[in-house]
């Protein structure tokens, strides 16, 4: 159905990686001072674009499911590659403050479609809205280390760690790092140096910086899943350079990050899903792997109370599919999960237009225009752009995983 799409994807790949060979605008020097924590100096090896190893998705109705998500997305989307934030899909307002974090996110999502798909109108789609959202980049290597993506007044952790994050999703769907005069691999790692700098002494990290007038964190400014993006975005970084650099900047987080209390962290789930990949994890990670299982089950009766949110649970989708890749890659037990993922899976499913647990009366017009949307629950009607970025990764992680074990 797609062989055409794929043909051109390989296409693209080959010409990104020949790109990235002959083209190359390296960037010789070092990531500058940390925010309190004196110098780090990685190693300066701007290698040509790797390619990625993605794991083949299998027809069927969830990978349908993944794509009218992609659909949705691409419906709303503006001529300026601005995303949809939110709707109502029962009176259409839109007036809400958009979170330009949650934005990028959604667009990565996008290359994740594109990759499930083979459909490349889903990769176009996401490459207008990453052109919109980088002009949020600051670099200032006179006062701050790295890039950071400004945003409400401020350069959050979050900010630069869902950056990497939607730059990744390109290169898994493309294996392509030059979007028009952008290096976008030099990009990532600009971020990089920002979320490294931003990392405590003791451990841990500041979650937001003032840019102006030289910088300054904000010590008290905490957001519960910044470090586990962050954590993610340096695997991320590994993969995508091959630099040991960021591969140890990433154990050493993650060494900070079990010894913490245990919450429902998909992020963190992502990071030891790709660690267990790309390297190994010891008895101690993944007994803290487990707990955070543990945690994300235990809640299971409060999520599935139809008055609470698909988007918290689609995050019960992804860390629980990322972990049973986790303890899959590790050798040890994972099967135990998969009823689990079932469970939220058809929670979330079905708040999947046309699907609707709430009995209500749905046109064909509304349809026409929300088709796909994952709205938020029987008390509240909107379709926000962060609860299809999460389905849409949730869904892809568990079939991967599915893919992993041989199951067809």
């Amino acid at each position: 159905m797609f062989s055409n799409n794929k043909k051109y994807l390989v296409v693209i790949l080959l010409a990104s990686v020949i790109g990235a060979l002959f083209f190359w605008k390296g960037k010789g020097g070092e990531a500058g001072s940390t925010a309190e924590n004196g110098s780090t100096s990685p190693t300066a090896t701007y290698t040509p674009a790797l390619i990625p190893k993605t794991i083949p998705i299998e027809d069927g109705p969830l990978k349908d499911s993944i794509i009218a998500a992609g659909d949705y997305l691409v419906r709303q989307q503006l001529p300026n590659g601005e995303l949809s934030y939110q709707v109502d899909f029962m009176t259409g307002e839109r007036s809400y403050s958009p979170s330009n974090i949650r934005l990028i996110g959604g667009t990565g999502s996008l290359f994740t479609v594109c990759r499930v798909s083979g459909d490349l109108k889903y990769c176009e789609a996401g490459d207008r809205a990453l052109d919109h959202y980088l002009e949020m980049l600051v670099s200032d290597p006179d006062h701050f280390t790295g890039t950071c993506l400004y945003t409400n007044g401020s350069c959050q952790l979050g900010g630069a760690a869902q950056t990497v994050d939607a730059i990744y999703k390109r290169w898994q769907a493309t294996g392509g790092l030059i979007l028009g005069d952008r290096n976008l691999l030099a990009t990532a790692m600009d971020l990089g140096y920002f979320i490294v700098s931003m990392r405590k002494p003791q451990g841990g990290f500041y979650h937001s910086f003032d840019p102006h007038f030289g910088g300054t964190v904000n010590p008290g400014y905490y957001v519960i899943y910044y470090p586990g993006e962050s954590l993610l975005a340096l695997t991320q970084l590994y993969e995508m350079t091959g630099n040991e650099f960021w591969l140890t900047q990433a154990h050493e987080v993650n060494d900070y990050l079990i010894t913490e209390p245990v919450t429902e962290d998909h992020w963190h789930s992502y990071a030891l899903g790709m660690l267990a990949r790309l390297d190994k994890l010891n008895k101690t990670d993944l007994s803290y792997a487990k707990q955070i299982a543990d945690v994300v089950i235990e809640g299971q009766v409060r999520s599935l109370n139809p008055a609470n949110t698909s988007i918290s649970t689609a995050t019960k989708v992804e860390s629980l599919s990322a972990l049973a890749q986790t303890f899959y890659l590790s050798r040890a037990d994972h099967k135990w999960l998969d009823p689990e993922i079932r469970t939220f899976i058809t929670f979330v499913q079905a708040r999947q237009l046309p699907d609707n647990n709430c009995d209500w009366k749905i046109g064909r017009d509304l349809l026409a225009k929300y088709d796909g949307g994952v709205f938020s629950s029987c008390e509240e009607a909107s379709i926000r752009v962060d609860g299809l970025q999460h389905w849409i990764n949730g869904v892809t992680a568990y079939l991967e995983y599915q893919g992993m074990i041989g199951n067809r």
